[in-house]
């Protein structure tokens, strides 16, 4: 996948150093997608539909090791505090 270096979007620029450091990477790591989707479905460049692809698979990778810190922080009793009325949700390892 190729990325584009220094790529800001709205919502990274006005969240600045508040916003957690895995969502930033994840703001990041959607916006180097956006010129391959664009010559893809715009302009039926087979290439970029492999990148598409690929950048999918790099998303997926990192949405599982999110996932698994996530977990990781919440039985370890850190992370955020819980809202009255929010469910308590059962992790049992099936997708």
């Amino acid at each position: 996948m190729q990325t584009e270096p220094n790529t800001t979007t709205p919502d990274a620029a006005t969240t600045g150093s508040t916003a957690p450091a895995r969502y930033t990477e994840l703001q990041q790591l959607v916006a180097g997608m956006a010129a391959d989707f664009d010559k893809f479905y715009n302009h039926n460049n087979k290439a970029a539909g492999t990148r598409v692809r690929a950048a999918m698979q790099e998303l997926k990778a990192f949405a599982q090791t999110v996932r698994n810190e996530v977990t990781s922080i919440k039985n370890a009793g850190g992370g955020g505090a819980a809202e009255p009325g929010d469910k308590e949700e059962k992790d049992d390892g099936a997708e």
